[in-house]
């Protein structure tokens, strides 16, 4: 069995969600799909729940237009008159439902996390009916599948939220008729589940890749394809690095740690719930799906000059904690996590001295992890420092740490580009090594370590 994932370019306009179904349409065994939201709808669904806390005079202008998006396409794609009149009547409901949500935040003045994740599930709905409809037009059995409603089963968080894979196994097996075992395309919404109280949970944003992910795990499917509008993983970003090229293969770890630092691909929790299954990922791109892919395996391979790939994350601030014995003191990293927790906030990275702890943080959580620590002052901490104006560079590949003289070979590309180095983290995992330079030196950095490990290889 295997599922297909569309979503983000695949979705922008009529053109690219035609090119979707008819990708889906000849498909020999009818696939399971799941489906993000139509580009553009989720930021207004966010935007009129910001706009319904403050008043109730732009709700119905905000419905209407996410209504004028979907109408639009439904018109332009839509060539059957029962089926155009079916799919009209589902999304005039279904707004009408949000419409409801948003005066109910008006009243309450007050935008709750179960309140907020139901009215952004409303996105990924109207996709999904959206395509299933394009689907039968076209003469391709198909039915939308709302996720929360076959048992998506999360934990108890609300916004990004994690899968519970033995309920949604449990759930699958109760469905009838089954997810994939009928003649007709399951069209699923991604980005959601259901808590086990009943209540609508996200994955967080451009969480369908994960949606995606544990469809595949609880159908114990063989592939699982990721359609985006680019190729696949790159060995550098292509704005910055003209030579940068497709990779081919990659491990599971290797895409997480790509992801997880920047290579904007896969979500970066996309390959959790796939851990331990056999079960093949494939990024395909929508406008040449004959075109192999990258694929992403259980268990990668080796190259002989190890490195894969360099990514970059430009959105990420460095808090440095000081204090004579920061490294020292019981509990103190902890306190610091369990402080930021608290706020949501997640550390993307720690590295520590005697005298010094360093996070590494998102930027738009910046303000607020800074005015946390302050707080933590006058005991084992005399200062926090915020540093912006960082990127965090890493260089990925497996082997990393078993190759003799990598480390020399990727700092000292560097430091001849004439770039200085501000943090080094190598050794905190087996597949990627990371650093830290001032942001004007990002494309310098970038340009220096391809050169070292794809261009140089080649010259005779």
């Amino acid at each position: 069995m295997k599922v297909m994932k569309f979503g983000g370019g695949c979705f922008k306009d009529a053109r690219s969600i035609s090119q979707a179904a008819a990708i889906i349409g000849r498909e020999k065994e009818r696939p399971v799909v799941v489906v993000s939201a139509v580009t553009g709808v989720t930021d207004m669904l966010i935007e009129a729940c910001s706009q319904a806390e403050r008043n109730e005079r732009g709700v119905t202008a905000d419905v209407q237009r996410i209504q004028a998006v979907h109408d639009s396409l439904i018109r332009t794609m839509i060539k059957n008159a029962d089926v155009r009149r079916d799919l009209s009547r589902y999304v005039e409901t279904a707004l009408k439902k949000v419409g409801k949500l948003l005066y109910g935040i008006s009243y309450t003045a007050e935008v709750t996390p179960a309140t907020r994740s139901h009215v952004l599930s409303f996105g990924e709905r109207l996709a999904a009916f959206l395509l299933a409809a394009l689907l039968i037009d076209r003469r391709t059995p198909a039915r939308p599948v709302e996720s929360d409603k076959i048992g998506m089963l999360t934990d108890d968080v609300v916004e990004n939220a994690t899968v519970d894979l033995p309920g949604f196994r449990r759930a699958l097996k109760r469905l009838k008729p089954g997810l994939g075992r009928h003649d007709a395309v399951d069209v699923v919404t991604g980005f959601f589940g259901i808590n086990p109280r009943g209540k609508v949970a996200t994955f967080g944003r451009n969480g369908t890749d994960y949606s995606a992910a544990a469809v595949a795990a609880g159908l114990g499917a063989s592939r699982l394809e990721i359609w985006k509008d680019v190729e696949g993983f790159m060995s550098a970003d292509p704005k910055l690095e003209p030579q940068a090229r497709k990779i081919d293969r990659l491990s599971y770890y290797e895409a997480a740690e790509l992801s997880y630092f920047g290579a904007r691909i896969l979500h970066p929790r996309t390959l959790e719930p796939l851990h331990g299954l056999p079960i093949t990922v494939e990024i395909k791109n929508l406008w040449h799906p004959d075109n192999p892919g990258t694929e992403v395996l259980p268990n990668g391979s080796v190259k002989n000059d190890v490195i894969k790939s360099v990514a970059f994350n430009p959105d990420i601030v460095l808090l440095r904690i000081h204090g004579p014995g920061v490294g020292y003191k019981p509990g103190i990293i902890g306190t610091i996590g369990h402080r930021l927790s608290a706020l949501g906030i997640n550390i993307y990275s720690i590295i520590t001295s005697q005298t010094c702890i360093n996070l590494l943080v998102d930027r738009k959580d910046a303000f607020r992890s800074h005015e946390a620590l302050k707080t933590e002052r006058g005991g084992v901490i005399e200062r926090v420092d915020l540093e912006d104006g960082i990127v965090l560079v890493a260089a990925v590949g497996e082997g990393l740490l078993r190759q003799k003289g990598l480390a020399a070979r990727i700092f000292s590309s560097v430091s001849k580009a004439g770039v200085n180095v501000e943090m080094i983290s190598t050794g905190a995992s087996e597949v990627a090594s990371y650093f830290i330079v001032k942001r004007p030196d990002l494309e310098k950095t970038v340009h220096a370590l391809h050169q070292e490990f794809f261009q140089e290889r080649r010259r005779p």
